[in-house]
């Protein structure tokens, strides 16, 4: 079977210089788009990166050094026969340089341009360099991972939160320009900041900090754990972090009730749920109590080993844990070995490389990868093959509806959604911003998100953004008949259930598309749609341990033993759970994922190769976040790590504790130094010093670079180094202490930056909400409120053609709400 090439035919000039925007040309070459890299004199900075065959694969390479007019004319040829553009140049950058959009698509009108940048264009750090350490303090992401270490203040964390997020909504904003410019035959420019993209990850806390404000009598707040350090909510014993007799860490996900009563029983602990002792459980009111109960847990999960756990599984399906994988075991997880999710790319320089293949499957295939990363202008003579874009008549006229300024990118598409929680349906969520009609299909109870939080809906409020919901009995005739009415007018269906749930339910691909045959149909489950792990219940938790989310921030506790000191356990679990649950996670990682393949799915059908299904699934998604730190070939460079003190990778790249506060400093790049040495004259001739006075030798004096650092930093306010050294070009910012979902709502930043807008919902009226991640220079995007369970049922079944009578006997017989 011929695998479908969405992006086959298209030209792509690829100027990333970063992790934010590499995946970006990386995606748009596995589905057979011309991907060139555009590379300075040298090479791009990410040639010495880990992830670079990765991120490179199926590319091309020139040389270019743009300052000279020859070859800046070279790159304006190439701009003139390209449909895309990426950079990821600091505000102004790429005026300066004269690759800006309005230059290159003054010859190009069909020009999508691309730009990533670290924090607004527009913003308050809009000229603080871009570095993922420097977004992550800003936005709060480590004042969140304080429980990661223990000592107090900010936590280092090493994992991609920002840059992956960003790359994900960067495809979402070549794809939704690409889409629209099918209509209009018009490119535009695309903008996104890393800073705004760790919003994604928010589920309710955004929400939930507003009403806890608006009604402080309706929420009591309370920390995660007690002054004694016990866990004090029951979704920690749910959400349980132990470790096995031979010393496996296990991540369990038992957050239904009848999963958390089939991990009791296997525990041999059922009797509890009868002894007045225990019948709150997990729930206590005494931390003694709570502190008593955690013990047990931890030793019954101690009392296997990780095989006799296996088999625990295996016997009873709604008891599982992942194992915190790390390193190249995650290529290992048996999913990924039964999807085939794992290839071998050979490389001419590093010889066989293990890494991950594409994202999304399209009709149960997915592309081939034979091509491997470029040699540095490897392609220099093949350049004169772009050709110039076929004019489109629409476009240059001027003229007709197509082309009027303004338009939603995605309107008058039609989505249907059979999902629950977060991770697949916040990829729907997305969509609703560029215009999209998606209409929530949901069980009569309502999906179990909207009670995840002490008022209702305030757990759902912005995943529901956008979109219209219908309650109706699935498991009836008369429900699934109006399923049915509903696909003839869809556009495209999601569905996020475990293997064998949409063919139980009669909303399989193959039945819907017997019934609408240009549907785009998308499956975005959790592990797959079969496989040994395709029926397991599975949470952000399990997802991001199986791929070494945690072990990439805190990858030095799975090289210590516990297993005799319980006590270590608790304090070794409590960090794992940070590690692996903090300001990102998998259910925004795969939401991400879900946008990324539901728009695949409408721009291939909007390009005329027909309507296919699609296929992706959470932990793959996770797993191609973390996919750069998992490659292993010849030649590899080293992997920088992290202190067990989570200050950082190295002195130039860390957080230091200032006279109040603490701060970051992110100066990694060779051509920094001289800035920072004059920058920190004043207080410290730190140029003077021998022992620094080369990057090897400051590799080498590498601990008492940081020693001296410290003590200069100690000397005054965070806010006060922020001011000085932001201001020569440092990448210095103060750590925030606000929580990023605090931080980004927030009228310093958040407004500042034009990353909130206020919505409208039904219960609470107005609210503030994360704005529109996409900013479109031709296309417009809004931002609606959430809706509630059954708010559009009537209005959606009148629209179907039922009368007023039919209305009310479905409801009288309850098959809608």
């Amino acid at each position: 079977m011929e695998v479908v090439k969405p992006f086959e035919g298209l030209v792509v000039l690829d100027m990333a210089t970063t992790q934010a925007a590499a995946p970006v040309g990386q995606f748009l070459a596995d589905y057979g788009a011309d991907v060139l890299l555009v590379e300075p004199p040298g090479g791009r900075p990410l040639r010495g990166d880990p992830g670079f065959p990765y991120w490179s694969r199926g590319k091309r390479s020139v040389e270019l050094d743009l300052h000279q007019p020859d070859q800046l004319a070279e790159l304006h040829a190439l701009a003139a026969g390209a449909d895309v553009v990426i950079q990821t140049f600091r505000p102004g950058v790429a005026e300066r340089l004269r690759v800006d959009h309005a230059t290159l698509s003054a010859g190009n009108p069909r020009l999508v341009h691309l730009s990533v940048t670290g924090f607004a264009p527009a913003g308050p750090y809009a000229d603080a360099p871009g570095y993922e350490l420097v977004v992550q303090a800003k936005v709060g992401a480590l004042a969140q991972a304080t429980g990661m270490v223990h000592r107090p203040g900010p936590a280092f964390i090493s994992a991609p939160y920002c840059s992956a997020s960003a790359a994900h909504l960067a495809t979402h904003g070549v794809l939704a320009a690409l889409i629209e410019r099918e209509r209009s035959g018009l490119g535009q420019h695309v903008q996104i900041s890393m800073a705004q993209a760790l919003a994604a990850h928010d589920t309710w806390n955004g929400m939930a900090i507003q009403m806890a404000k608006r009604y402080p009598d309706a929420f009591v707040a309370a920390p995660p754990v007690d002054e004694d350090g016990v866990p004090i909510g029951g979704i920690f014993f749910r959400l349980l972090t132990a470790v096995s007799a031979d010393g496996a860490w296990l991540q369990f996900s038992q957050t239904a009730d009848r999963l958390f009563q089939a991990f009791m029983r296997a525990l041999e602990l059922d009797w509890m749920f009868d002894d007045p002792e225990w019948r709150t459980l997990p729930n206590f009111e005494t931390s003694a109590q709570r502190r008593a109960f955690w013990d047990l847990l931890l030793q019954r999960v101690q009392g296997k080993t990780r095989d006799e756990w296996m088999k625990v599984f295996d016997e009873h399906p709604d008891v599982w844990a992942e194992v915190f994988r790390h390193g190249t075991d995650v290529f290992e997880h048996p999913q990924f070995v039964h999807d085939g999710s794992v290839t071998t790319v050979d490389d001419p320089v590093h010889g066989p490389i293990r890494q991950f293949v594409p994202l999304v499957r399209i009709d149960g295939e997915r592309p081939p990868l034979t091509a491997p990363a470029p040699a540095l202008g490897q392609h220099a003579g093949e350049l004169a093959g772009a050709a110039a874009p076929a004019a489109n008549p629409a476009a240059a006229s001027g003229t007709g509806d197509a082309v009027e300024r303004g338009r939603l990118p995605l309107e008058g598409l039609v989505v249907l959604e059979f999902a629950t929680q977060y991770a697949a349906p916040y990829g729907a969520t997305l969509l609703t911003d560029l215009g999209a009609r998606v209409i929530k299909v949901e069980e009569q109870s309502g999906d179990q998100i909207r009670v995840m939080s002490e008022l209702p809906d305030v757990g759902s409020a912005k995943v529901t953004q956008g979109k219209e919901s219908i309650a109706l009995d699935l498991r009836s005739e008369d429900g699934l008949r109006i399923v049915h009415d509903l696909v003839r007018r869809a556009d495209v269906v999601l569905q996020g259930f475990r293997a064998g749930v949409a063919e139980r339910r009669s909303i399989d691909a193959e039945t819907l598309r017997r019934i609408n045959p240009d549907l785009v149909y998308v499956s975005a489950p959790a592990y797959g749609t079969s496989g040994p792990c395709a029926h397991r219940p599975a949470y952000a938790p399990t997802i991001g341990a199986a791929c070494g989310l945690a072990a990439r921030n805190v990858g030095f506790l799975f090289e210590q033993d516990f297993t005799s000191d319980l006590d270590a356990v608790k304090a070794a679990s409590m960090q794992l759970r940070a590690a692996n649950m903090g300001a990102a996670h998998a259910d925004g990682f795969a939401s991400l994922g879900v946008g990324t393949a539901l728009l695949l799915g409408i721009y291939t059908r909007e390009r005329g190769l027909g309507a296919h299904r699609f296929d992706t699934s959470m932990l793959l998604t996770t797993a191609h976040t973390m996919a750069d730190g998992l490659l292993a070939y010849d030649g590899r460079p080293d992997v920088p790590t992290v202190d067990e003190g989570l200050h950082g990778l190295s002195a130039l790249y860390r957080l230091y504790e200032a006279a109040e506060g603490w701060v970051v400093l992110a100066a990694p790049a060779e051509k920094e130094w001289p800035v920072l040495c004059r920058a920190l004259a004043p207080h410290y001739d730190v140029a003077a010093d021998p022992r620094f006075a080369t990057a090897e030798a400051r590799r080498r004096h590498d601990a008492e670079l940081a020693e001296v650092l410290g003590g200069v930093f100690r000397t005054r306010p965070a806010s006060t180094w922020e001011e000085e050294l932001l201001a020569q070009g440092v990448g210095c910012v103060r750590v925030t202490e606000e929580t990023p979902f605090t931080y980004l709502l927030s009228d310093e930043f958040g407004r500042a930056s034009g990353f909130v807008v206020e919505a409208e919902h039904p219960i609470y009226g107005e609210h503030l909400r994360v704005a529109p991640y996409l900013h479109l220079s031709r296309s417009r995007t809004q931002a609606l409120g959430g809706c509630l369970n059954g708010q559009h049922t009537d209005a959606i079944l009148t629209e179907l053609g039922y009368d007023d009578d039919r209305i009310k006997d479905l409801h009288d017989r309850n098959v809608v709400t």
